[in-house]
């Protein structure tokens, strides 16, 4: 893409220009935000580096690309970390900086910035880029400092300091002095007093006097004057005020990126360099993205839709589909709006909004309309509703049409809080894929870890890896550990749970080798974590595989991981493997049975919280209703084909020893937050019927005595798959149930 690159004249927006033409982009023009006053070196900002503005100007002709440069008229008005747009804020600069851009380069789609570690830098670009639709570049983000700064030595660019303000950085020593020679004794103060060798933590400031991108000129400083801030006997604080510079032409000169006319033409008719007057816009230029009124419930009289909800009081989930869809469904569009207008009035009526929302798991009946799914959703769920973050999101394409359920399904687990912690990068990185939806990749509430499923993504080209099912499960793998580390944690230890998306592109043979691959990294990535001195205590996941017809991207995988993260880290997780469940007495004529154990898995942190799978196969299926599934013409083509009165059999039992888990791990059915049951469409049991026969089964419980509330709306969720099991190799359950259960 063509490239607009914001540059502070310091070596990580030049190193960052560096990357963008690595990964294939190609630099179009630079934008510079400078001091009102010329005189002054710095301002009191958190958003730019001002320092050196005075030689930012021979930017355009050292690189051959047009600058356009505006001088900050706002402050810092806004001052939370998640940035909202306000008038005369500073970042209003940069978003009248940008706009002019695009008005006079249409051409240009992306936005270059060196943002290494500041969330408060790259939320604000972000959030610009977002109202301009631009697309975010930060090649730098969450890399090793110590690397990175050795990277950019090796790769030329040539940088002095121009400002120093830590312990051990001497104004009338270390200004001036070029970071090749400044490296050792950087990362000696690194030992010492652990300062950021990039100069993340304000250390000290750069400017690039020569780099690689400098195709026509280098910059020579003749004169400077060192003016001190600060006196402080420990940290002196001062800045390089330059005097006198020149520029020296290099013997073959060219522009960047010559092979694309944009820019010489741009300069033919407007020159190098362009100062973008004018003052800040007197209106709120999201002023279209006001958030829409909740739409009025008789609009949704025409669509049977149906509703489930879990009963617990401070995090729970609710579901929302079409019901009979053979005639009420028109389209994705208007199935998804009518599911999104359903919640959004369920949140309101119980004095919620999307902002309560922690995670959706957002079910389509066709992957070609992820674009128009994305566009319908993004009506409703904004980061303006949402000022704590967007929730986290997986996209799924499931068999919704096959069984009745309309084109859109939606499920969205709730808080009753604002407690949560959300990991939203929307930038291209390094780091980690960037998230395809409006959506953030984690959210944390509460000491569990709720990830966006991941993708086998390269993140600096946001492209899928080419190697097949098992390479993309590997990437996927690695996304996801990128994303746990943003939170101290490690999914070859914090996972509490994996769910494993299959698509039904994966050759049967690749199948076998997805539990060999998954073992064997995370195997590797808790030797490795143990070896940086970790804690080697870890959980003993249990893992789910589903079977669908497609994935966002055309992808073979998507891996979605749910952690534990203990807000005491030094609080022991406790015993986490499977136990037998024998002690709590029968009912509906089931009791305990050795077979019984081999039907599930549970990972438990105790008096905290419960997950469990359990997978009903043919095999167990045929013992529970005394009767073997095959050879009875009456039961239908299918293997997996079972008559009613067998189905509602293995409801029953589902539920049955789902109440002996989680009672006796000291759980109750008010514990739960989630409770899903996935059923394959080659069933051939109607959705409708199935969900009455566990609706049936929880009323005969808590008839029993057993507690559990039920009420109107089912406190399940089922959702219609090709296949799902406890194997990758075999993903052909009859019936297979996914909970969670947390305590207050």
């Amino acid at each position: 893409m063509k490239v607009v690159a914001l540059v502070s004249g310091g070596k990580d927006s030049c190193y960052a220009m560096m990357k963008c033409i690595q990964y294939g982009h190609q630099i179009v023009a630079v934008a510079n935000l400078m001091p009102a006053d010329d005189s002054v070196d710095e301002l009191d900002s958190y958003m730019y580096q001002t320092v050196g503005h005075q030689i930012v100007v021979s930017y355009a002709e050292c690189m051959g690309v047009p600058l356009f440069r505006r001088r900050i008229q706002g402050s810092t008005r806004h001052q939370k970390l998640s940035y909202r747009m306000t008038l005369g804020d500073e970042v209003e600069d940069m978003f009248f900086l940008l706009n002019e851009v695009k008005r006079q380069i249409p051409s240009v789609t992306g936005v270059s910035s060196g943002a290494i570690a500041s969330d408060y830098q790259r939320l604000r670009v972000e959030s610009v880029c977002s109202r301009l639709g631009l697309v975010s570049l930060a090649y730098l983000w969450k890399q090793d400092q110590s690397l990175l700064l050795q990277e950019m030595i090796t790769n030329g660019i040539v940088a002095i300091t121009v400002k120093v303000a830590a312990m051990g950085l001497d104004p009338s020593k270390h200004l001036g002095k070029e970071m090749a020679s400044l490296q050792p004794y950087l990362h000696k103060l690194k030992e010492l007093y652990g300062i950021n060798v990039c100069g993340e933590g304000g250390e000290y400031e750069t400017l690039t006097l020569d780099c690689p991108l400098f195709v026509n000129a280098r910059i020579v400083l003749d004169e400077f004057q060192v003016r001190l801030h600060s006196s402080d006997s420990i940290a002196p604080v001062g800045v390089l005020h330059p005097l006198a510079f020149h520029l020296e032409n290099k013997a073959q000169s060219c522009s960047l990126g010559s092979s694309d006319k944009t820019h010489e033409m741009y300069h033919e008719k407007k020159g190098f360099l362009c100062e973008v007057q004018g003052d800040h816009p007197q209106e709120c230029d999201a002023a279209c993205q006001d958030d829409a009124p909740v739409n009025n419930l008789v609009e949704l009289a025409e669509h049977k839709l149906h509703i489930s909800r879990t009963q617990k009081g401070d995090t729970f989930s609710i579901c929302s589909r079409l019901q009979d869809s053979c005639t009420t469904s028109t389209g994705l569009q208007e199935d998804l709006e009518a599911v999104l207008k359903k919640i959004e009035s369920i949140l309101v009526e119980n004095g919620f909004g999307w902002e309560n929302v922690l995670y959706i798991h957002l079910y389509i009946a066709d992957m070609n309309e992820f674009a128009t799914a994305n566009d319908t959703y993004v009506r409703y769920i904004t980061q303006e509703k949402c000022p704590f973050g967007v929730p986290s999101r997986s996209t799924i394409e499931l068999p919704l049409l096959q069984v009745g359920l309309g084109s859109a399904y939606m499920e969205v687990f709730v808080a009753n809080d604002h407690t949560k912690r959300v990991l939203h990068v929307q930038s291209i990185s390094c780091w980690a894929p960037s998230c395809i939806g409006p959506y953030s990749q984690a959210t944390l509430h509460k000491e569990i870890l709720h990830m966006a499923g991941q993708l086998g993504l390269n993140p600096p080209t946001m492209t899928l890896c080419q190697g097949g099912a098992i390479d993309e499960l590997e990437k996927a793998l690695e996304n996801s550990e990128a994303v746990a580390k943003c939170f101290n944690c490690s999914i070859s230890t914090s996972a509490i749970a994996f769910v494993i998306y299959c698509s039904t592109k994966i050759p049967s043979t690749e199948r076998f080798k997805i539990q060999d691959k998954q073992d064997a990294f995370l195997k590797q990535t808790r030797v490795f974590n143990l070896d940086k001195g970790t804690n080697s205590e870890a959980f003993d996941p249990i893992f789910l595989y589903v079977l669908v017809p497609d994935l966002p991207k055309g992808a073979l995988m998507e891996v979605k991981p749910i952690l534990f993260v203990a807000d005491d880290i030094e609080e022991p997780t406790g015993d986490v493997k499977e136990q037998s469940c024998s002690s709590t007495p029968g009912y509906w004529g089931f009791q305990h049975a050795e077979w019984h154990d081999s039907c599930f898995q549970k990972c438990v942190v105790p008096g905290k919280l419960c997950t469990v799978i359990l997978s009903v196969s043919s095999e167990p299926a045929a013992t529970i209703c005394h009767d073997h599934l095959v050879g009875d013409k009456n039961k239908g083509d299918s293997q997996n084909s079972l008559t009613e009165w067998q189905m509602d059999r293995v409801s029953r039992f589902c539920i049955y020893l789902l109440d002996k888990i989680i009672t006796e791990s000291g759980f109750s059915w008010d514990d739960t937050m989630y409770l899903r049951f996935y059923f394959p469409t080659s069933l051939q049991v109607p959705a409708n019927a199935l969900s009455l026969m566990f609706t049936n089964a929880f009323d005969e419980l808590a008839a029993m005595g057993r507690i559990i509330k039920t009420g109107k709306e089912p406190i399940f969720n089922l959702v219609p798959v090709l296949g799902a099991g406890r194997s990758s190799a075999s993903m052909d359950d009859i019936i297979t149930c996914e909970l969670l259960a947390r305590k207050p």
